[in-house]
């Protein structure tokens, strides 16, 4: 099996110079932890993830959980906010070395670069330009269906 089969072929992605705001809420309206970001040509520049908006001094969120859940709640410091004040953009905040497979890698090579580089989604392209995206979540599924075509008569 390999990653053509198993990929998300919609792939919900960001520009590097959207704004914050306007990336979190492509994630939260596409209810995905991380979304590639991509130059005008389509090739991948940098991956925006939760984590990335959540361990950043920028957005004041650097600090202990129980602290920045604080300053979150706090009148006057909601996080869109402080975002929009701050006018931040995606290439600001993203990670730029980005991880990519080609369509017909083998699933056992996303396998090892996701544990490897602990990460939880990789672009995949075709010809340097992104054409889906392979998540943990699609590796489970592809092990249930072959589980399920194994256990059923």
């Amino acid at each position: 099996m390999n990653v053509a089969e198993i990929m998300s072929k919609t792939v919900v992605a960001v520009s590097p110079e959207a704004s914050l705001a306007q990336a979190v809420r492509l994630m939260i309206d596409s209810r995905v932890s991380g979304v590639p970001v991509l130059d005008a040509q389509g090739h991948a520049v940098g991956m925006l993830t939760e984590g990335d908006l959540l361990r950043r001094a920028e957005t004041g969120t650097e600090g202990p959980a129980p602290g920045w859940v604080a300053r979150l709640l706090m009148p006057g410091h909601l996080a869109g906010q402080y975002v929009q004040t701050h006018g931040r953009q995606v290439r600001e905040l993203m990670t730029p070395e980005v991880v990519t497979v080609e369509e017909d890698a083998p699933l056992e090579k996303v396998v090892l670069l996701l544990q490897r580089r602990r990460i939880k989604r990789i672009p995949v392209v075709r010809d340097g330009k992104v054409v889906g995206i392979v998540s943990r979540a699609d590796l489970v599924r592809a092990l249930a269906k072959v589980l399920f075509a194994a256990t059923d008569p």
